[in-house]
Formats: structure tokens, sequence, C-alpha cells
């Protein structure tokens, strides 16, 4: 889940160490929901296929734009024909556009069923600014409070998390100076005081998770542990109040969110949907994982970098060599493969 910046260096370094995580070949998803009420849909999911194309050329991903913009319409989010890249995608992504737009169209829609269903059979699903917003519990209607000057309040959202045993609120932007020293626009556009009382109006039980800009939290299902990258901080407020800040490289256990469990991989998703994407689930082989003390070494080595280290450096290439890893240094950030 990215806090913006989904097309930055930064994210670019999420993307790398998502791709490798997931089997080959690699299928990519970028669907147009959240910014299907602009004419210019496309274009704003062009862009960040693009960066995706570019970012994993040497992963040669296979990259379809979902064109999922509207119900009642041929593109609509429950057209099977619109959504088949959702079959076999192992990466989609879902990202700008307004949250409550997003939610309205996905709800109890195939296209949400499939990304669901997706992801509980592996497939990873990358989320980043309105789309972090829409999948919460309770959705931040952003654009109707900040540009609309409607009262403050809360949509339902997606509720990804509630077949976990987590009630989340994604809230991205969360340290956003756009408004300058005259107006506060940190947590999304909010401030600090309007967001409080935002706070006060969820239920009892809500976990808030702030995510700040070029800053992405990484949930590994498979370890029930959060990891945050990029250049910023994730803000962790749990149903007490109790506020915790999570540094880059940071990381937090699932529980640390509320009482994490497994759901049973079909629940909540109609059987007919769930049965095709079983059978339609395609034949793939398993990548090799770089270990963490790799990855480690990799960015105790873009540290060394960035202070001109470049003795540190090189012995730090040769440690990672040595691993039996090679790196290779791009305009956004190093990339891994095997020797």
């Amino acid at each position: 889940m990215f806090g913006s910046g989904e097309t930055s260096r930064a994210g670019g370094q999420v993307f790398d160490l998502v791709a490798r995580s997931l089997a080959r070949p690699l299928k990519v998803a970028v669907l147009e929901t959240p910014a299907g009420f602009e004419v210019n849909s496309p274009v704003v999911a062009g862009r960040v296929a693009d960066f995706i194309g570019v970012r994993l050329q040497n992963e040669h991903p296979e990259i379809s734009v979902v064109p999922a913009r509207r119900k009642s319409t041929p593109f609509s989010p429950d057209n099977p024909e619109v959504l088949r890249p959702l079959l076999e995608s192992n990466l989609n992504f879902i990202g700008p556009g307004s949250p409550t737009y997003a939610a309205r169209q996905l709800r109890d829609s195939l296209a949400w069923h499939m990304l669901v269903g997706r992801h509980r059979l592996g497939a990873a699903l990358v989320m980043a600014s309105a789309a972090s917003v829409a999948v919460s519990a309770f959705a931040l209607p952003v654009y109707e409070i900040y540009k609309v000057g409607e009262d403050l309040h809360w949509k339902d959202g997606l509720d990804l998390f509630a077949p976990y045993g987590l009630s989340l609120v994604i809230v991205p932007h969360w340290n956003n100076a756009e408004g300058g020293p005259t107006l506060d626009t940190s947590r999304c556009w909010m401030g600090v005081d309007r967001f409080a009382q935002l706070l006060r109006m969820l239920p009892a039980g809500v976990t808030i998770l702030g995510i700040e800009e070029h800053t992405a939290l990484v949930m590994d299902f498979q370890a029930e542990q959060c990891r945050v990258m990029g250049v910023g901080s994730v803000t962790l407020i749990k149903p007490n109040g109790e506020e915790q800040r999570f540094t880059k490289s940071k990381r937090l256990a699932f529980r640390e969110l509320g009482p994490f469990r497994r759901p049973e991989p079909a629940f909540g998703i109609p059987p007919e949907v769930w049965q095709t994407m079983q059978q339609q689930s395609p034949a793939e082989s398993t990548p090799t994982a770089a270990p963490e003390e790799v990855l480690s070494l990799v960015e105790e080595r873009q540290a060394a970098r960035t202070r001109r280290d470049w003795s540190a450096s090189d012995t730090l290439r040769q440690r990672i060599e040595h691993l039996g890893w090679q790196v290779q240094d791009t305009r956004e950030g190093p990339v891994l493969s095997p020797l």
C-alpha cells in the first residue's frame, strides 16, 4: 500500500521487491476503476503501466490495462470480457482517482471478487492513494470534504481486511504539505485538527494506518509481517489511542494491527467465481527469492553509495556476489538477480 509515489524511485524499489516474490511468467493488470469517472482514465492507468514495464523490464512482464470504469456500461467492473486479464494476473494494481467512486464501483462487483480471489491464490495486490483509502473498513471522502465542503463524515469502504480479523483505515498522503505554511493539508488533506474530529467519529476497534508520501507498507501474508519502504514512515494508531511511528525498513507483525486470523480461501467470494479462478489459475514457476541477508546488504550498500563511500560500496557488492547474487544500479535503484 502506497502513501503516494508509486511511479517514483522509491515506488520502483517496492515493485522490485514484489516481483521477486512472484511466480513466472509475470502478468500485471492495472485497473482504471478509481479514475473511471475521468475522461483520461486510460492515460492515468497507462502511466503506471508504462512505469511498471520499464522498471521490471528484466522480468519481461505481460501488462494489461483493465478498463473497468463504470457499472452499467460496456466498460463495467462486472463485464467478464473486460476483466479477462484478471484470470491469470499475479500482480494487480489499483491506484489514483476518487476513493468513494472506487468503493462504489467495486463493491460486490465481479472485478472485486476476482481481485480478492487472485490475492488468495497468491497474486500481489498493489494499492496507491485512492485505492488504499477505498479498501479500508471506512473510506475517507477526501474530495467531498476538501473540495466540495461537505461536513466531516466517513463512507463504508470495501473492507478488504475484515476476513482477516482486522478493521483498518488507511490514510495515504499522511504528511502532505501542499497547503504550505497557511493551510494544513496533512492527513490526506484533512489537517491535524479535522482529522482528530474524524477519529472521534469512527466506531470502536478501528486501527489507523497513516502512510507518508513516497512511502509504502508492504504486507507479507505468509510471514504475517509488514515492512516499511520508501523515504518516509508509517504511523499506527491503535483503537486505544496509542500511536506508534515506524520508519524506513522497520517491521511490525500483523498481530499489532489487530486480532489477525486466516479466512478460508474462498470466504466471501461467489462459488462460481472461485471455481472459475481456480480452473484458470496458470501453471507458474516460482522465482528464486533473495534471502534476507542479501536484501540487508543491498540496503547497506545503497546507504554507502548515498554518502559516497565507494570503498564500502565495492566491498558490499563483493559480499553480495559471494552469496550468489548480482546487483545492478539503475536510475530507480538497485536491481537484484541471481548469478
